[in-house]
């Protein structure tokens, strides 16, 4: 297993991007200032989408107007197509990252085109970036299962996946959309996707609608993989899984990768305060375990 992970925090975009309620700017950017606190060194802020579809991120310019600068830290942002990449670079954006899908039926549904459509639309982002000298990250969702589909080929990710790579994209991020993966099927699908794509190039992300986040990012660990995506009290979810109870929460994750030895430069005290920051403020409880056991008096190792 790896000695050092790599955590992309999440929360800030896709963990408040469904919240009925609107998030105001200086809430997101006193989340992010917490997390930076807490040693977190990768966070995807913001998304340069339509606030017609996302009115949560309707403050994106705003966002990045108010983002901490810090040496190290990196505030990537999700672009779906040119237009969106053109504002994020306007914007002072210098990461982005471009989503497709493994599932054909979850494309159509989702975003409207076929997987083959939605990769001639990163075309155009991926030839601005490399002229702009931007790094792309790549995420492909449904990577263990479709809420239309059912299941999902572990050669139908390997093909998405290794796409995106060839297109330029320095990292590919697998997500399980509706939190349907087991450890089986897990090591199943970074078999075929490794044999693509550079293992240290790809990402987990888990969620745990079956409860079954970490055990996937445990058979993760063990295939090689040392970079995962998590959100902040376990905020998040798919609109369109029913009962999808969120990304894996970041609390979570660090605690078994501590308990395992494996660092992270995570401070776990200072992140489940910044979990509890926004948690309260949405009026809801925390979906983290540790958390909850730190605000009951437990003491986890850090």
């Amino acid at each position: 297993m790896p000695t050092k992970v790599k955590i992309v925090e999440v929360g800030p975009r896709d963990g408040l991007q469904n919240e009925g309620q609107i998030v105001p700017t200086e809430i997101k950017l006193a989340l992010i200032e917490r997390l930076v606190m807490a040693g977190v060194r990768h966070i995807e802020a913001t998304a340069f989408v339509s606030p017609r579809w996302v009115p949560q991120m309707a403050d994106h310019q705003a966002v990045m107007q108010g983002l901490p600068q810090r040496a190290g830290v990196h505030f990537p942002v999700l672009t779906p197509n040119l237009q969106g990449f053109e504002a994020a670079v306007a914007s002072g954006a210098r990461e982005v990252a471009v989503f497709g899908s493994a599932s054909e039926a979850f494309s159509q549904k989702n975003i409207n085109c076929s997987i083959a459509e939605s990769l001639q639309r990163f075309e155009a982002v991926m030839t601005r970036a490399s002229a702009e000298q931007i790094p792309v990250r790549g995420y492909v969702s449904c990577v263990l299962g479709c809420p239309y589909q059912g299941e999902v080929a572990p050669s139908a990710v390997a093909e998405v996946a290794s796409a995106l790579y060839d297109m330029g994209c320095y990292e590919i991020s697998l997500g399980d959309t509706i939190g349907v993966g087991t450890a089986g099927k897990t090591r199943r699908m970074l078999d075929a996707v490794s044999r693509r794509v550079p293992l240290n190039q790809l990402a987990g992300h888990y969620h745990d609608t079956y409860g079954q986040a970490l055990t996937n990012v445990l058979a993760s660990l063990q295939a090689g993989v040392s970079i995962f995506d998590a959100s902040v009290g376990g905020l998040g979810g798919c609109p369109y899984a029913t009962g999808a109870s969120g990304n894996v929460a970041t609390e979570d994750l660090v605690y078994l990768l501590h308990g395992l030895e494996i660092e992270t430069g995570i401070d776990l005290e200072r992140l489940a305060a910044a979990g509890d920051f926004i948690c309260q403020f949405l009026g809801s409880p925390t979906r983290s375990r540790v958390a909850q056991a730190l605000a009951g008096g437990g003491t986890p190792a850090t």
